[in-house]
């Protein structure tokens, strides 16, 4: 029998911010980025929820296996594109769409260009330098996509790298780089990720790829889920297994890393880095217990952690702590362990239970 350790997923909520995306975005087609198990929410589960997408997008072939085998039958988006040869025989296999951003991909296709039939993402280079061909190169990549002959749309396509951040002027330069290296190539075009979308409308071309906003999930500095019309569809549980007395001067847990200013009661909750939650949270990282605030203290291990029952009076063995959630954002979680939420959600492991709601 497991733990009682839980992460609930909200299927209305992805639902809602699907909608969300719709609203914001009503021209575009969406295409739902569902990779690292949809962000640790687990593809199997949340895929129902985004029925209505045009494209699912992922990352490896692995997981474009899951979302066929799962019942997945619609377009399928491969962000990375086939790393070897092997990976683009699956592929065609399984009716996936490629991102290419690289001359090596450009051979596999010219040898099986007759069985070309989907959609092949032309992936440009605007300034990130990360995956793409660069800006200057980017009219004679489309020139050799289009003498394939199997008849595949070309869509153009590049990634945003602080869109973020609305002050930051590389997402404009970005944009600008895009036009420039694009100006007179037909076909559809795709930009904005989460980040773009709420803060860069002109970024909003035929194709939108929100991948974090999907989750309830804020992409953007000094924004909240709410501040944005999103809501969270990931809550972190575990339940309270002890309650104990420390006296002021005594320390707890491991490497003795926190002392006790005063005769304190110490709850132990049921999680730890075993279980995905963070193994640097620092002391007075926030948790819930009965709806009010309580503070970690103590090093993290990998099956407990130990709270601070000031304030909590009433605290019992049996309690539910919540690590983030409903009235716990899980941005302002993340900064205690010096993480981005990202890490936080994709990082939950399979000692968790999910419930689907």
């Amino acid at each position: 029998m497991t733990r009682n350790t839980i992460a609930t997923i909200d299927l209305q909520a992805v639902n809602w911010n699907f909608a969300r995306v719709r609203q914001l975005a009503p021209f575009s087609a969406i295409v739902c980025v569902v990779k690292a198990d949809a962000y640790g929410h687990g593809f199997a589960n949340v895929w129902r929820a985004l029925t209505e997408a045009d494209v699912l997008a992922v990352a490896t072939t692995g997981e474009a296996q899951l979302c066929r085998g799962l019942g997945w039958r619609g377009r399928l988006l491969l962000l990375e594109g086939p790393a070897n040869r092997a990976e683009f025989e699956q592929l065609l296999g399984l009716d996936v769409e490629m991102v290419v951003h690289h001359e090596t991909q450009l051979q596999m296709l010219r040898q099986r260009q007759h069985e070309l039939r989907r959609p092949l993402w032309l992936k440009i280079d605007t300034g990130m330098h990360r995956l793409g061909f660069p800006a200057a190169d980017a009219q004679e990549a489309y020139k050799q996509l289009s003498r394939l002959q199997g008849g595949s749309q070309i869509i153009l396509m590049s990634h945003f790298a602080c869109a973020d951040d609305p002050d930051n002027p590389m997402t404009l330069r970005q944009m600008q780089n895009f036009d420039a290296a694009t100006l007179d190539l037909p076909g559809p075009a795709s930009l904005a990720n989460s980040a773009g979308i709420l803060n860069y409308p002109d970024s909003r071309r035929d194709f939108v790829r929100p991948g974090i906003m999907l989750y309830g999930i804020s992409p953007c500095r000094k924004k909240t889920p709410d501040d944005i019309g999103l809501r969270p569809a990931m809550s972190l549980y575990c339940d309270l297994i002890a309650i104990n007395q420390a006296k002021a001067g005594e320390c707890v847990g491991y490497g003795a890393a926190y002392t006790c200013p005063r005769d304190m009661r110490i709850g132990v909750g049921a999680i730890g880095y075993g279980d995905g939650y963070p193994r640097h949270a620092r002391n007075g990282t926030p948790v819930l217990l009965q709806g009010k605030r309580a503070s970690l203290v103590g090093r993290v291990s990998m099956d407990m952690i130990t709270i601070d029952l000031n304030g909590h009076p009433g605290a019992q063995v049996g309690d539910r702590l919540t690590l983030w959630g409903e009235g716990l954002p899980i941005e302002e979680v993340a900064p205690w362990a010096d993480a981005i939420p990202y890490q936080l959600i994709c990082g939950v492991t399979a000692r968790v239970r999910y419930e689907v709601n």
